[in-house]
């Protein structure tokens, strides 16, 4: 049975997998789901979250976990995920790209903004943190990008549960080797109908970094709230393809 690490994407938190958890733990696997430390902190908890310190938190979740260890990040959590396969490519079985920013070497978040499609939606969404180091969601007209297919009960529930999210890892530039982070077998779940990451960025990504294998869900930004099942098939799949 695989340990499943799975890293939430921005302004989110561990909660994000409530529903898909008991799936996998179904089967048999162990699921662990952290809170990013900083993720809606004081001014000071924000300023001090970064990508490596994240990465390196990660690290340690999958060092001390019982192996194989399957490392699945959502979205901006694509990062944490990357930076994570460069510091211990051999503590992890399998990276999984759920609707993630999968960049290659010697760009950021916000430098992938020059290359994606245009997404003015998604961007009126994003509001100033009074810290000025960190950012925030305007709730009131996140549901038709975040999750437009998504139960709307969950959504709400889901939304109130929003935090404010540190500038920094978004704004640095991932630092990967062929050697270390390209030895870990990637995959990736596309979601058709995102709204937030559109699936012509999701297959650029493709593009550039080949992946082992790519699951189609039709589904939102938030599969684990409009397709939790699926989701949760695509990755038992993958740890049933680690463990054969």
């Amino acid at each position: 049975m695989a340990t499943f690490v799975l890293i939430h994407g921005a302004w989110h938190g561990g909660w994000s997998f409530e529903l898909v958890q008991p799936m996998l733990e179904a089967q048999g696997h162990k699921v662990i789901a952290p809170d990013l430390p900083g993720m809606g902190g004081t001014d000071e908890e924000l300023a001090a979250a970064t990508l490596a310190s994240w990465a390196n938190c990660v690290s340690e979740l999958c060092i001390s976990a019982d192996k194989p260890v399957i490392l699945g990040g959502h979205s901006r959590g694509g990062l944490v995920l990357s930076e994570t396969a460069e510091r211990i490519p051999k503590e992890i079985a399998a990276l999984v790209y759920i609707c993630a920013m999968m960049l290659p070497s010697g760009m950021s978040r916000e430098q992938w903004r020059d290359r994606a499609e245009p997404n003015p939606e998604f961007r009126a969404l994003i509001q100033p943190h009074p810290s000025s180091i960190a950012t925030v969601i305007d709730r009131t007209h996140a549901a038709p990008v975040f999750a437009q297919l998504s139960p709307p009960d969950l959504v709400e529930k889901a939304f109130d549960r929003l935090m404010a999210e540190p500038d920094q890892p978004r704004l640095t530039e991932l630092n990967l080797s062929e050697a270390r982070y390209g030895s870990v077998p990637r995959h990736y779940i596309e979601c058709l109908h995102d709204k937030t990451i559109p699936i012509s960025d999701q297959r650029m990504m493709q593009d550039l970094q080949p992946c082992l294998s790519v699951t189609s869900l039709d589904a939102d930004h938030s599969p684990f709230l409009s397709r939790p099942r699926e989701l949760a098939d695509a990755l038992l799949k993958i740890a049933a393809e680690i463990e054969a």
